[in-house]
């Protein structure tokens, strides 16, 4: 079975930094893109920041400059280090894995797993 295991998220003033941590597993196959997303109360789910196994990274303009998405392949692990946090970053952020997956026919698909999540608040 697939698990994504959080680990990182508490809380922090205005200006502090935190460093979530995403482990994955399960992943027969590896794991192409990993990433981190997150979700107010009656909002959608919203990308932060992605990373593809060979590195390419994306970012929220609302991140952008201030989180830093990085992984270690070998651990199947990603990290999200967020610094000049403010209160509009308390949410609860989710860790996503797209993981390789082989159909009956031979070829590889991606399957998405999400993490339980993992609250982050930031006190002004």
């Amino acid at each position: 079975q697939v698990q994504l295991v959080e680990s990182g998220g508490g809380l922090v003033q205005a200006g502090g930094s935190l460093r979530l941590s995403c482990a994955a597993s399960g992943c027969r196959f590896g794991i192409e893109a990993m990433g981190w997303f997150r979700q107010a109360p009656g909002k959608q789910r919203e990308l932060v920041a992605t990373i593809t196994s060979a590195g390419s990274t994306n970012y929220a303009d609302s991140v952008k400059g201030r989180f830093t998405i990085s992984r270690d392949n070998a651990a199947n692990t990603v990290y999200l280090q967020m610094n000049s946090l403010n209160p509009e970053d308390t949410v609860v952020y989710y860790c996503n894995a797209d993981c390789k997956m082989i159909n009956y026919y031979g070829d590889y698909e991606l399957v998405g797993y999400w993490g339980q999540g993992t609250q982050v608040t930031v006190s002004s």
